[in-house]
């Protein structure tokens, strides 16, 4: 099955929505971290969300290159290829896009859909996510109605975000926010919604406390309450119909708990990276480990050559990736409910 068409990913998000459940969206920067989602989607009949940010695009160029906007063309095509192999539905989206690489990122990947469109070619992706929550809201809603206007003409989401994700990630460090911009007030969220409604489709990632990273239970403090009185104060005063599409951000760490409260809320989409990164790394890890004579020349020794070939681990670290998103589309309700061949 190719990667979803736009009509197919409005589909998987409205039968979130309606199903009191959400996608894992998982941050992808190779081949083996790409096919590891895929293998957790395929094995666990869930659809689901692959995305690249800018420092996954700007590595998978190479380092001689290092060019964002190549690198996620290239992990996108390979995505296309690949997924038609597997019996779910697939939507690839860009994460975290601050203003400033708008104009060297977004664009480009919106232009390249565009190009693709003329073609009779599918979207190269299906959403792109602006983090403009640097900016005050005004300026932040102003740049997100031009980007949404340009995606609409495209079929193409667009993810905003009101509020700061705290912590660090991909070199973006919020970590030193005053603690009220971790929190989306209702107030901010009816702005975004009276900025945005009727000019496309789009989704919102309100902040409720949530932080990049992985942290010691208890140190981040969640309040899934402030998405509740979000989506009451917008659909009291415009009816059901205006529900967000929510995404969380920063899902990594969270308890089961925590993330299915917020299904209740209006979330069908969730992010997580750093515990997909570590898994990866806890199998190449293990293998080094447990095989040190073998993966390197000791002594005068030769190794052994099928413990040091790339292959051996990455297939570990693709297997890793594979078993801890599969548990997140377990902890989102996910697991079971493709809609392969239904739409």
């Amino acid at each position: 099955m190719p990667i979803a068409t736009p009509k197919q990913y409005a589909a998987m998000i409205d039968s979130a929505q309606a199903g009191g459940y959400a996608y894992a969206a998982i941050n992808v920067s190779s081949l083996p971290t790409l096919n590891g989602a895929l293998k957790a989607f395929a094995d666990k009949k869930s659809d689901g969300i692959i995305q690249v940010s800018t420092g996954a695009g700007e590595f998978a160029s190479g380092t001689n290159v290092k060019d964002m906007t190549l690198g996620a063309i290239v992990l996108a095509e390979a995505a296309h290829r690949l997924a038609e192999k597997y019996n779910v539905l697939i939507a690839l989206h860009t994460d975290h896009c601050q203003p400033k690489k708008v104009d060297g990122f977004l664009r480009p990947l919106i232009a390249e859909t565009a190009r693709r469109r003329a073609a009779g070619l599918p979207n190269l992706f299906q959403s792109h996510m602006l983090d403009a929550s640097e900016l005050p809201l005004a300026d932040n809603m102003k740049l997100s109605k031009e980007l949404l206007k340009e995606c609409a003409k495209n079929e193409i989401i667009l993810e905003v975000e009101a509020g700061v994700v705290g912590g660090e990630e991909d070199g973006v460090d919020h970590s030193d926010q005053p603690r009220e911009k971790l929190y989306t007030s209702p107030e901010d969220m009816l702005a975004v919604y009276d900025a945005l409604n009727g000019l496309g489709r789009y989704m919102f990632a309100a902040t409720f406390g949530n932080v990049h990273g992985h942290y010691k239970p208890g140190a981040v403090k969640l309040r899934p309450d402030i998405l509740k009185r979000g989506q009451e104060a917008v659909i009291g005063k415009y009816g059901k119909d205006a529900e967000f599409d929510l995404v969380f951000h920063g899902g990594s760490g969270t308890p089961v708990e925590e993330i299915r409260e917020t299904l209740g809320y209006g979330v069908i989409k969730m992010n997580i990276d750093t515990d997909t990164q570590y898994a990866f790394t806890r199998a190449v890890a293990d293998h080094f480990f447990k095989n040190y004579s073998g993966v390197l020349k000791i002594d005068g020794e030769i190794g052994d050559k099928k413990q040091y070939d790339p292959r051996t681990y990455l297939k570990l670290g693709e297997k890793g990736v594979a078993e801890r998103l599969g548990q997140a589309c377990d902890d989102l309700l996910s697991t079971g409910k493709s809609l392969f061949g239904t739409v």
